[in-house]
């Protein structure tokens, strides 16, 4: 579980800290070189060093903890995220699912069941899950991202550098995108925008069926596992040509003024 949770909070610890450093650097007006060099340096040693880290962590021994027993009398099932909805009360616990239960409905009184005895007038027990669909879609490409990162840096030192450092080298050639607007706050919400299509496009890419297609379209003439990262150059190489053209025409138009 803690290893998960890391891995989990280093994608989300990366996207966020590129987002707001590209941010802050453009409010500043900082170096857009120096900014970018520094941003990907930072980052590339935060990812790495929490990589080994939970690398590392997998070889301690967990500790010895003493079983606990789940569902003693008086079990309650409810949706963890509403308890404002249907739930019931196990009297015997699960030793006798079907056994003595209390069937709690809000703003109802409590009904008392001998057996579980299917009844018209008691809706089923919502153990749904109500989070949002962009949360749920969230989580589960964060949880994708990590494991990649998990499993490159299982295949080699080597091999998880250069794909993280080319998802970092992607991400940090949006920092000319982020200050469009005059607004620092707008700025902020394309980049928050940006960086989600970057994660679902990683998420896409690095699945099988994608993958598979990759592999058969270079014939072998690249190992999969390099293309990859040669896309995010290559996308990440595009966006930064494309700054450097802009900012050559503002530089140019300003000369011409003076």
């Amino acid at each position: 579980m803690v290893i998960a949770a890391a891995g989990w909070a280093l994608t989300l610890a990366l996207f966020s800290t590129i987002l707001f450093s590209l941010s802050y650097s453009a409010r500043r007006n900082y170096s857009a070189l120096i900014s970018v060099v520094t941003i990907m340096g930072l980052s590339m040693f935060f990812c790495v060093g929490i990589s080994a880290v939970v690398k590392n962590w997998e070889s301690v021994p967990p500790a010895q903890t003493a079983p606990i027993r789940l569902g003693n009398d008086g079990l309650i099932l409810s949706n963890a995220l509403n308890r404002n909805e249907t739930s019931v009360i196990l009297l015997k616990g699960n030793t006798e699912s079907l056994g003595p239960r209390v069937t709690s409905r809000p703003d109802q009184p409590l009904i008392f069941q001998e057996t579980a005895v299917a009844s018209s007038y008691l809706p089923p027990v919502p153990f749904g899950d109500d989070t949002p669909w962009f949360l749920k879609s969230l989580a589960i490409d964060i949880r994708l991202n990590s494991e990649v990162f998990q499993n490159k840096f299982n295949e080699g030192f080597y091999s998880f550098l250069f794909y993280a450092g080319s998802l970092i080298f992607l991400l940090s050639s949006f920092g000319y995108i982020i200050k469009v607007s005059a607004w620092p706050l707008v700025n902020l919400f394309l980049g928050i925008l940006i960086f989600r299509g970057i994660l679902v496009f990683e998420t896409f890419i690095n699945t099988p069926e994608t993958l598979g297609i990759i592999s058969s379209f270079l014939k072998d003439k690249i190992p999969v596992s390099v293309s990859v990262p040669l896309i995010f150059f290559a996308l990440g190489a595009l966006m930064h040509l494309y700054s450097v053209l802009v900012f050559a025409v503002r530089r140019r138009q300003v000369d011409d003024e003076y």
